[in-house]
C-alpha cells in the first residue's frame, strides 16, 4: 500500500487559509499582495517544501562524511509563467554551506544527490529544476 499523506487546508478569511495535518501542525497560508502579507502564499510553499526537502538530505550526507557546517541555507528561485495558471516553468535552487573542511566538489555531489535522487518534492514536481552549490569557509 502506498504511503499516504494529507493535509485539511481550512478558509479562515477570503485570502487567509491554514493547513493541519493529522499531528496538528499548522502552516498559516495568504494571498494577500506583498505589503500585507503575513503568511506565505501556496506557490511560495511550494519553493519551501522544495528547499526543505533537499537541504534535509544534503545536510544529513555531509554530516555523515564528517564535514563541520557552521551554517547552510538554499535560496530558491521560481519563475512562474505568464499565463494561468501561473505555474513555475524553471525553479533554481542555490545551496550554501559554510564549513571549514567540506570542498566544492564534494558539496555539489552532495546537492545533486539530494536534488536528482533523494527528494520526494522535486521528484513530484514537472519543472525544470536546476541548481547551484557554495562552500563559504567561516570568517
Amino acid at each position: 500500500m502506498a504511503n499516504k499523506r494529507n493535509v485539511t487546508v481550512r478558509m479562515k478569511a477570503d485570502l487567509e487559509y491554514e493547513s493541519r495535518n493529522p499531528q496538528g501542525n499548522l502552516v498559516n497560508i495568504d494571498m494577500y499582495d506583498p505589503e500585507h502579507k503575513h503568511a506565505q502564499s501556496p506557490m511560495d510553499l511550494l519553493l519551501s517544501a522544495l528547499g526543505g526537502c533537499a537541504s534535509v538530505d544534503a545536510v544529513l550526507m555531509m554530516k555523515k562524511k564528517r564535514r563541520e557546517i557552521v551554517d547552510f541555507f538554499v535560496e530558491v528561485e521560481g519563475i512562474r509563467n505568464d499565463g494561468v495558471p501561473a505555474f513555475y516553468t524553471d525553479i533554481e535552487l542555490k545551496f550554501v554551506l559554510v564549513s571549514p573542511n567540506a570542498t566544492e566538489d564534494e558539496f555539489a555531489k552532495v546537492v545533486a544527490l539530494s536534488v536528482e535522487k533523494y527528494c520526494s518534492v522535486a521528484s513530484s514536481l514537472k519543472s525544470n529544476i536546476t541548481f547551484k552549490s557554495e562552500v563559504r569557509k567561516p570568517e
